[in-house]
């Protein structure tokens, strides 16, 4: 069975945002990735899998050497796509802060 990988599963996972956290700065191979981390490299290697078929992260061959870095173009679409909720929670907490700021006011 071939499951397709969606990217909000890829980053509903703590290590594989913590991974996304470190690409943001620079690339690195597998093994600098898994020195982060307190799980055998298998593990993490297992992450970056599913980060490289989300399309999340991309892999670059330097000599026998495989860099991983953050896709920022698949990073923006999923920006994109979290905007509106972002614009929603924004004036949901702009009308808590003015109701807050009446009732402060009438003490």
């Amino acid at each position: 069975m071939n499951l397709r990988r969606d990217v909000f599963q890829a980053i509903s996972d703590p290590t594989r945002r913590a991974i996304l956290l470190l690409l943001t700065t620079q690339s690195l191979t597998a093994g600098a990735i898994a020195a982060n981390f307190d799980t055998a490299r298998p593990t993490v290697s297992k992450h970056l899998q599913i980060l490289t078929e989300c399309e999340l992260v991309k892999q670059q061959q330097t000599g026998r050497e495989v860099h991983y870095q953050v896709n920022a173009k698949k990073m923006k679409e999923v920006a994109d796509f979290i905007e509106p909720f972002r614009k929603m929670w924004d004036d949901r907490f702009n009308k808590l802060e003015a109701v807050m700021k009446k009732y402060k006011t009438k003490k």
